[in-house]
């Protein structure tokens, strides 16, 4: 029975590095759509409910902008009108299985925090130009994610225009990348199980 416990070891690795980053990035993103929703709750407007939808285009311009430094043309410190160019724009909303007619009254917003400390995450999101954006009734949904030093919130709205619904009715659309990695893991797992048994 011992010679199995590396190969144990060795097939509980991979679960473990499958798991921890989309913990540690689901983590920072509930923590900081708290924090967004304690803002809008002190101006007595509704908490923002997360978009699965919204989450992917967020993370996907996420991981366009993880290895661009902070600058004032980036992020929440933007000097309006000379805003970072999407190209991809479109591969991302297809990526995501979005229309740009579902997502034209959403709202894209981007910040470059050193380090993503959760404080000044949040007070990028609620001391800046962003802040026009949340005091606005009309968002009702969000979508966060974060790579390197970027954190981009998609807001979301109960329009048609900003809905953010599917663009095809593929029955595998509803299923994300991390419910893949989740299934995974837990198939590794079971591997396991049967090599100590």
């Amino acid at each position: 029975m011992a010679p199995r416990l590396p190969l144990f070891l060795f097939v509980l690795l991979p679960i473990i590095l499958l798991l921890s980053p989309s913990a540690i990035s689901a983590d920072s993103s509930s923590q900081l759509l708290q924090g967004l929703n304690s803002y809008r709750a002190s101006l007595n407007l509704s908490s923002l409910t997360v978009n699965d939808n919204a989450a992917c285009l967020a993370n996907q311009l996420a991981g366009q902008f993880k290895d661009d430094t902070c600058s004032n043309t980036t992020g929440s410190d933007t000097v309006p009108g000379t805003e970072v160019q999407l190209p991809n724009y479109p591969n991302f909303l297809d990526h995501c299985h979005l229309n740009i007619s579902d997502t034209k009254d959403g709202q894209v917003m981007p910040a470059c925090v050193p380090d993503l400390v959760s404080d000044l995450v949040l007070t990028n999101f609620t001391k800046s130009q962003y802040t026009l954006y949340l005091n606005d009734s009309q968002y009702v949904g969000a979508g966060i994610a974060s790579k390197g030093n970027w954190v981009v919130v998609v807001l979301t709205t109960n329009t048609a225009g900003g809905s953010f619904q599917n663009a095809v009715s593929d029955g595998n659309a509803g299923v994300s990348f991390i419910s893949l990695r989740y299934l995974l893991s837990l198939l590794l797992l079971a591997v396991a199980m049967l090599l100590i048994t």
